[in-house]
């Protein structure tokens, strides 16, 4: 390890990137500014048409400031100009609320295409990106460079289009799930993405950290994985204490002794019979959903399906599920028809598929404090970008009760008194259920807040765009990835990447002057007061909310209700007790009591390292095994590699279908066949190992080996089988083609693909998969860790 490296880690600042080249360049651009602003519009796109063959980074900040200027009406601070540079050197680049990131990240994105890079712009979702991309537009074509947005209801054309632009504006689930279906793709024009260049990543952290391992899966051959209901009224039964209990963590259930009693009593069945294990799954998973799974905190039910809730975003997480089985469990719960399953045909993991760009690069506000893990899993720094404006925020220190119930009550008169000053309140909740409830406390004490959760997330960028209105109470879960700036007195819907760089309405007008009259009215009763009801589980989350105060300057403050009851820490921190005493409010002062609230919070960060790390060993194998699977599939589409080998492994065969269908048809066919039998072939093992993932610890565990070493020893070679069993069906299959000298009959040789696809995101088995429970051990040894 360097020793700058090492400093870096002392002073616990890993990746903090040197700014001062940068800075350098955008001084002699804004040297250039003076020049730069006598240019036509046709002279400025010339003279950046020039940067194609020539680097000048302090020209792309001159003329790209200008073009800024003219084209959005937004003339780019210093400090932006330097998150560019960053960008443009493969790095993180942490920029606070209101700084500007929308418009660096596009400055940036233009220099990558000048340089002949492709580019695309990973946002958290289709709102996002088309609103980026439709936004920025006017400076990229002045700039001379192309741009195209994709959602989720793009059609294949319009998809195929927007990549041939130079930048494109997606969600990085819709680019997984691009890259899946090419993958399947069964002719070269069929694919719609093109090979990777460079991934410019906006909430950097969440995507690369919060949301790395989530799988994105292409699906077929639809069939409905259905729970039975009566497994669902027999849990539902059941009474915890007697015929159940979970964990400490309360992410594991099971049941006692008179609970499989009671079971086995309604079934009429030996529950732990071999013949019976089905049955005993189903009524487990059951259980879990009954009693783990709570509706308004875990998911929701909407238009009457059940929608996962991000629990780094409080929104609904669009096209998310759990595993079938859990998702069956839940539907049948809550009474709803079962949603269509189905065969896994491909999958990938968001930090697969951000590592297959050659270049990387980001924008966030709270990089930071994950610094290690971007350093670690994607060999990224993090350049640092100061606030064009010193930031005069109020940060708390927390607020911590003996009870919830104590804490509700403080927050509900906090609350008041600031509403009673004028002075505007933004509450970060921990869900759906909280921030309810917390709407209803408020109601009673004849406040009248406005509600923004994962129920009515689509009104979100109006709801907060007045968060910062005089007197406004605006109740919301987790507030990352929001996209929407906060500003004091209120405004229309706006990101944050831009309005840094204009400020404010155009001076004179009659907007200009009321807004700044809000502005003024709202800063002298203290700015935007930001609570939040509880530490979240990572400190990046508390940071987000805290930084949607004190924008750009701007007065504000922020501080956490916590309690001793609060999830966070009778989950990761049940063994920590106090004797501090509460005062009659039931506020607690003493230190070491807080300290409590603080290393739960660290015990739950290092668990998720953790889990991350051994989820990401597990997948690494899984890549290996896939590139080389996907070499010999391009090998196959793209050239005359199935024809060759069924000449030369099946070469009667050949010949007799040459003679009768001509040899163009015999390659296409022998292309059609060795497709769909290397696309068979990595279907089943994709099932084979997560059969054996799950499996293998109940044997390993029960040995004591190492589950990852069990889990390479079996998997290592079947993957080495792949491409043999693949050849050796397709010969099987080619041998049984029939010809005429109308064509070939493919489904002669049993070569049928789904009837249909589709796409979706695996959330994360909320109770864990076998080798996370393995894992709750380190829950232990974190907490054992002291000051």
């Amino acid at each position: 390890m360097a020793l700058r490296d090492r400093l870096r880690r002392l002073v616990q600042k890993p990746g903090s990137v040197d700014l001062a080249p940068f800075r350098a360049v955008v001084e002699e651009a804004g040297r250039r500014e003076s020049r730069v602003r006598k240019l036509t519009d046709e002279e400025l796109t010339a003279a950046v048409a020039v940067l194609r063959e020539e680097e000048d980074l302090a020209e792309l900040c001159a003329l790209g400031r200008e073009a800024a200027r003219r084209a959005l009406g937004e003339r780019p601070y210093d400090v932006q100009l330097v998150g560019t540079l960053a960008l443009l050197s493969g790095h993180v680049a942490e920029m606070a609320t209101g700084e500007g990131k929308t418009l660096a990240g596009a400055l940036a994105a233009a220099g990558y295409a000048l340089r002949g890079h492709r580019v695309h712009v990973m946002s958290v979702n289709d709102y996002l990106a088309r609103r980026d991309a439709e936004w920025m537009g006017p400076l990229y074509r002045l700039m001379g460079v192309t741009t195209g947005w994709i959602g989720q209801s793009s059609t294949p054309g319009e998809r195929r289009e927007a990549y041939r632009a130079d930048v494109t504006y997606a969600p990085v689930s819709e680019i997984g799930f691009d890259l899946l279906r090419d993958r399947l793709a069964t002719s070269p024009e069929d694919l719609v993405q093109p090979e990777p260049s460079v991934a410019l990543i906006d909430e950097a952290d969440s995507v690369l950290v919060d949301e790395a391992m989530v799988p994105l899966v292409l699906a077929g051959a639809a069939d409905l994985d259905s729970a039975e209901p009566r497994y669902a009224d027999l849990v539902r039964r059941l009474r915890p204490g007697l015929h159940y209990s979970t964990d400490e963590e309360a992410r594991n259930v099971q049941l006692t002794a008179a609970g499989a009693q009671e079971v086995e009593r309604v079934l009429g069945v030996d529950l732990y019979a071999p013949e019976n294990l089905r049955t005993l799954t189903a009524v487990n998973v059951a259980l879990h959903a009954e009693v783990l799974l709570h509706r308004d905190v875990d998911y929701i039910v909407r238009d009457g399906a059940v929608k996962l809730i991000s629990e780094s975003r409080g929104r609904v997480a669009l096209l998310q599920r759990w595993p079938d089985g859990l998702q069956a469990a839940v539907e049948a719960k809550e009474a709803l028809e079962a949603s269509p399953s189905g065969e896994i045909l491909d999958s990938i993991t968001v930090q697969e598929l951000v590592g297959r760009y050659p270049v990387r690069c980001g924008m966030t506000g709270t990089a930071m404090a994950v610094a290690e893990q971007l350093t670690e899993f994607y060999s990224l720094q993090i350049a640092v970008i100061p606030p064009n404006r010193p930031c005069v925020r109020e940060d708390r220190p927390d607020r911590l009760y003996a009870t919830a119930a104590d804490k509700e009550v403080a927050l509900v008169e906090e609350i008041s008194a600031a509403h009673a000053a004028g002075r505007p309140v933004l509450v970060g909740t921990g869900d759906v259920a909280e921030s309810e409830r917390l709407a209803r406390r408020l109601r009673r004490a004849g406040l009248d807040p406005v509600v923004l959760n994962a129920k009515n997330d689509a009104e979100e960028a109006a709801i907060i765009a007045e968060a910062g209105a005089y007197g406004a109470i605006t109740v919301s879960t987790q507030m990352a990835g929001r996209g929407t700036d906060i500003r004091l007195g209120g405004s229309p819907a706006r990101d944050s990447g831009g309005t840094a760089a204009s400020g404010t309405a155009a001076p004179g007008t009659a907007a200009a002057e009321a807004r700044g009259g809000d502005h003024d009215r709202v800063a002298a009763a203290g700015g935007l007061l930001v609570i939040g009801t509880g530490r979240y589980h990572s400190s990046r989350l508390d940071d987000q909310l805290r930084g949607r105060a004190g924008r750009q300057g701007d007065p504000g403050a922020s501080v956490f209700f916590t309690s001793l009851q609060d999830d966070l820490v009778t989950r990761y921190a049940p063994d920590e007790k106090t004797k501090a005493a509460a005062d009659e409010d039931g506020l607690i002062t003493d230190k070491g009591a807080h300290w409590i609230v603080g290393h739960a919070q660290r015990v739950a960060e290092g668990v998720a390292l953790e889990l991350h790390r051994n989820t990401w060993r597990y997948n690494q194998l899984i890549g290996l095994q896939r590139r080389e699977l996907l070499a010999e599939r391009d090998a196959v589409l793209h050239g005359d590699a199935a024809d060759r080998a069924m000449a030369a492994d099946a070469p009667e065969r050949h010949a007799e279908l040459t003679e009768i269908a001509g040899p163009e048809a015999v390659a296409a066919a022998a292309r059609q066949v060795v497709l769909y039998q290397l696309d068979r072939c990595w279907a089943e093992h994709l099932a084979f190992l997560a059969d054996l993932r799950e499996g293998i610890h109940l044997r390993s565990l029960g040995r004591g080996l190492d589950p990852l070493m069990e889990f390479n020893r079996e998997a290592v070679p079947a993957g080495k089988r792949l491409l043999a069993d693949a050849r050796k069906r397709a010969v099987a299959a080619f041998e049984a083609l029939t010809a005429t000298e109308d064509g070939i009959d493919l489904d002669s040789a049993g070569v049928k693909r789904p009837s249909a696809t589709w796409t979706y995101l695996v959330h994360d088995n909320p109770f864990g998969s076998l080798d996370e429970r393995a894992l709750r051990g380190l829950i232990s040894m974190f907490r054992r860790r002291r000051r």
